[in-house]
């Protein structure tokens, strides 16, 4: 039996609706947990530094608030061990649930948070302890989410069905957008007591809907494949690092794209509506726009890597956000709005679609099932945690009086670089059989070898 046997065999082990169970579960599930996390970033840029900080220090105050956000991506990385390993030994849905209670639970905890006028210096130490379980909780998200859709996706459609984890983690941003438009409209006084605290006490709601979807979710067939045949390892990360640590490092690397995302969504946020003076509601409703526009670039993105390869469509996204940056930040430092939701709908929205849409296959597909959750979750964390503090790095950058735009985008800019420089040393996986993927090339799974020598 060959490799592209086994992949058929996998696939009939999955219902006609399967395919797109899966990707639509991973969708709505990545999109309500990730309403949880996103809110947090624009808290942190509009109302944390007056309700959590001391208001007679406010460029202090901005600064450590920017902090507060990174804490959770330098805790990714060791909620990536952990759910890496666990999701490679016990499954990828176990993983997805955990997850979300995880972050629905922190989440909500954060609205119920004393403010520094209340208890003062204790305020930030739980809002930072509490930051640091979302952290934890989103580390798994997009990795077992990612893994468990690649793995129930048709042979030449892994790039598409992957690209909707990506796809609901944008929806949630524009949810959580939405859901703060009207709270950052409120009165000063009625912002900074009560009002910035309802969309965090909104997700008890968004953990509820999103236990009953996931809780239906089928356990991805390659993973159920390994476990009956008694080969999932009881140490996943000791194959990874003896195995894969040439692809986690290009991983590693090739996920500080995402700091297109945190400095041109939160740290404009802060530098328009501070430093520059603009609007606070109708940067938002920018950030709404270009994540309308990306909503449906990601999935064609995607479709265009199964067409022609991963390596190529990432590039565009990561070169193109290289350029595309600094017409952002320039875009924004005019004041024109027009200029702004154009610029915004072009980097944030179309050209960084392209690395965004595409790096859940691209990714994924470096490992084998055995190691994929913990290779995932565990490089791509340690990418994000640098991204993470990209913004604190932006306010130290963009000076006392926060206007030096140019120094933030040459940052970005070289956040780019570094990762097209290791997609660039990457295999092109796009047409690999699913069964190879992770492995060497010419190499056969030891299953097949096995059922040929069982057959002859």
């Amino acid at each position: 039996m060959t490799a592209r046997s086994l992949d058929d065999a996998s696939e009939s082990r999955i219902p006609p609706s399967g395919h797109r169970k899966a990707a639509l579960a991973a969708w709505i599930g990545s999109a309500l947990e990730y309403y949880d996390f996103f809110i947090y970033g624009s808290a942190a840029a509009l109302v944390f530094p007056r309700v959590f900080f001391d208001p007679d220090d406010p460029a202090t105050a901005t600064l450590i608030s920017m902090a507060t956000f990174g804490v959770a991506y330098a805790a990714r990385p060791i909620g990536a061990v952990f759910l890496g390993h666990f999701g490679d030994r016990i499954g990828r849905k176990k993983i997805m649930i955990l997850t979300l209670f995880m972050m629905g639970l922190s989440t909500l905890l954060i609205g119920c948070l004393p403010t520094y006028a209340q208890v003062g210096t204790l305020a930030p130490v739980l809002l930072v302890v509490l930051r640091f379980l979302q952290g934890l909780s989103a580390a798994g998200e997009q990795s077992s989410a990612s893994s468990l859709t690649l793995e129930h996706a048709p042979e030449n459609q892994r790039g598409y069905f992957t690209s909707f984890t990506l796809n609901g983690t944008q929806f949630g941003l524009i949810i959580s957008t939405l859901v703060f438009i009207p709270i950052a409209s409120l009165p000063e006084h009625q912002l900074l007591t009560w009002g910035w605290r309802i969309p965090f006490l909104l997700s008890a709601l968004v953990t509820v809907t999103a236990y009953f979807i996931r809780r239906s979710l089928q356990e991805a067939p390659a993973f159920e494949e390994i476990s009956e045949r008694d080969e999932v390892h009881k140490l996943p990360v000791v194959e990874l690092l003896r195995d894969h640590w040439v692809d986690m490092l290009r991983v590693a690397s090739a996920a500080l794209i995402a700091s297109v995302s945190t400095i041109g969504g939160v740290w404009v946020l802060s530098y328009s509506t501070g430093a520059v003076g603009l609007d606070r509601t109708t940067m938002l409703w920018v950030s709404v726009f270009a994540n309308l526009v990306a909503l449906i670039a990601l999935p064609l993105w995607a479709k265009l890597s199964d067409r022609i390869g991963r390596k190529p469509v990432f590039l565009i996204g990561s070169i193109g956000s290289a350029v595309m940056i600094f017409v952002y930040l320039g875009a924004v430092s005019s004041k024109s709005y027009p200029l702004i939701f154009l610029a915004g709908a072009a980097t944030m929205g179309l050209v960084y679609s392209a690395s965004n849409g595409i790096w859940p296959s691209l990714y994924a597909e470096m490992f084998s099932t055995r190691v994929r959750l913990s290779g995932m979750a565990i490089s791509t964390q340690v990418g994000f945690a640098i991204t993470g503090f990209a913004v604190t790095y932006a306010a130290e950058l963009s000076g006392s009086d926060g206007k030096n735009w140019v120094a933030v985008g040459i940052l970005t800019a070289s956040m780019c670089v570094v990762s097209s420089i290791a997609v660039l040393t990457a295999r092109e996986t796009y047409n690999v059989p699913t069964a190879q993927l992770g492995m060497k090339p010419g190499t056969r799974p030891a299953q097949t070898a096995e059922r040929e020598a069982a057959a002859a």
